[in-house]
């Protein structure tokens, strides 16, 4: 194990969203607080998602998990076809790092990313609402291990994607309406039939539905089970990444 070369790529990865991070974590920040603006301030006194719990108090963990997805999703995806475009991923690859560390040092990054947006958004949320912590415990857990999930489905696309409209096809059609259909604005239990019943197939949901359970102990679905699917899903993300890096799936030529 190069815990060196691996640290050392880690820091690069850091230092690549950090040198824009007006960009990489303010702007993400602003942007989510908007939905908290408009739909917790105009929707707030007309729904109630759980009792006892405002609208606004039930959308914001929903809304710190989107920008974790989203943001852990994006830190690797771009990073990696920016490599793979401008041609400094051959540095990368021909350097004493085995695919298990070059994982490893793309998923950390992205995690940090995810959680410095999240964090951010959770802050404000914290100051301008009563927000609630149950278990600190639960809220950690899936927080990390849900930016684990989307850095490790980001660089999937990175290695999928031959340039940006591919990735850019790949987060508008499918990551993007997965985490809008995941509960983040909703309960389930407010859907019609089908559309409760397709949730269940989504596992961007139990990603959002754990999360929220760490702040209030109320959840759609059974924590244990929202835990035992993400985990499945980043096990098999993992396993997938590492075969098509050890195999230079469309990262060698």
């Amino acid at each position: 194990m190069n815990g060196y070369g691996c640290w050392a790529f880690f820091v690069k990865e850091v230092q690549r969203f950090y040198s824009v991070s007006v960009q990489t974590i303010f702007a993400p920040i602003v942007s989510t607080l908007l939905f908290l603006v408009i739909f917790g301030q105009v929707i707030d006194a007309r729904m109630e998602a759980f009792s006892a719990i405002s609208y606004s108090q039930f959308l914001i963990p929903g809304l710190v998990m989107m920008a974790i997805l989203q943001n852990a999703f994006s830190n690797s995806s771009s990073s990696l076809i920016q490599s793979k475009m401008y041609g400094n991923l051959t540095f990368v690859l021909v350097s004493p790092i085995s695919p298990l560390e070059l994982y490893i040092a793309f998923i950390g990054a992205a995690i940090v990313r995810g959680l410095a947006v999240g964090v951010g958004v959770l802050i404000v949320g914290w100051v301008g609402f009563d927000l609630q912590w149950l278990s600190v415990g639960w809220v950690v857990v899936f927080a990390i291990l849900s930016a684990a999930l989307m850095g490790s489905i980001g660089l999937l696309a990175g290695i999928l994607s031959d340039k940006y409209d591919h990735l850019a096809a790949f987060q508008n059609f499918i990551i993007m309406p997965l985490t809008f259909l995941s509960g983040v604005f909703y309960s389930i239990h407010a859907l019609p039939g089908f559309w409760q019943a397709a949730s269940y197939f989504n596992p961007f949901f139990y990603m959002v539905d754990g999360f929220r359970y760490g702040f209030y102990g109320v959840a759609d679905v059974s924590v244990y089970l929202s835990l035992s699917v993400t985990l499945a899903f980043l096990a098999l993300m993992t396993l997938i990444n590492l075969i098509l890096l050890t195999k230079g799936v469309k990262i060698r030529h």
